[in-house]
């Protein structure tokens, strides 16, 4: 089967510093996989290799079997990668209506005025608010972002995301800073996303991990320790040693 998302012998050195080291990884079509590991087990360097916002030092990245390993940022988001933050990248004192139709232009390619709002374009409005409705937040879409709780923040970057239309979806800890009971939106939200897509999700809360995830690759010290699934990730002594501890066993 053809990868949406692949990476052959990837490495990555800063000087004598090794952070990512001969990094094999496959994402195909509809994959739900999950990357975990310690704090500095090298993940963010490996994400920040696949959307190109850092170059690796060997290896190669394909996407949909198109070697990306040195097109832009903005090539490969053209070309179906998409992304959200660990931290919200979001237009705060913007409507989340204004927020999400940035992105739907941008994905039109069409011209914006800096004195007009994105949302002003009809077409751009309609796909803008089909996907907050999808997300469950069309309610919100005058709000500013700046007055949304936070785990709506974080629905309205993946409909960001969405409004890209991507075929592979990076999504960089979607619970970080969302409190315990907005924790079920946000897990509810990534169980209805479209089921072509193929999603790689990076996250520290084990329990969103556990219950969205199909597949799960476990990196340590830039290297993979193990990937499978997660009744095989969660009995392997190897990962409850350097990572999941005994709350997990």
């Amino acid at each position: 089967m053809t990868a949406s998302l692949e990476t052959r012998g990837l490495c990555k050195s800063f000087g004598a510093l090794v952070v990512a080291q001969d990094i094999d990884f496959r994402l195909a079509p509809g994959d739900r996989h999950a990357l975990i590991g310690p704090n500095g087990a090298g993940k963010t360097t490996f994400v920040n290799m696949l959307t190109g916002a850092l170059a690796p030092s060997a290896g190669k990245i394909f996407l949909n079997d198109q070697e990306i390993t040195r097109t832009s940022q903005s090539t490969r988001v053209r070309s179906g990668l998409g992304r959200t933050f660990q931290v919200t990248s979001l237009f705060r004192n913007l409507p989340v209506l204004d927020n999400v139709a940035l992105g739907v232009a941008e994905r039109r390619s069409l011209a914006i005025r800096m004195w007009r709002p994105a949302s002003s374009h009809r077409e751009v409005i309609e796909e803008s608010r089909e996907l907050l409705s999808a997300l469950g937040i069309a309610d919100d879409a005058a709000t500013r972002v700046a007055d949304l709780p936070y785990g709506k923040q974080r629905l309205v970057e993946i409909a960001i995301a969405l409004g890209l239309k991507p075929k592979v979806l990076l999504l960089d800890e979607p619970a970080a800073g969302v409190p315990s009971h907005e924790l079920e939106k946000i897990l509810a939200t990534l169980e209805k996303l479209p089921s072509d897509i193929a999603i790689l999700i990076i996250e520290h809360d084990m329990e969103l991990v556990f219950r969205f995830a199909r597949r799960i690759t476990v990196l340590v010290q830039g290297t993979v320790l193990v990937e499978g699934t997660p009744d095989e990730i969660v009995r392997d002594k190897r990962v409850h040693d350097v990572y999941l501890g005994e709350g997990h066993a």
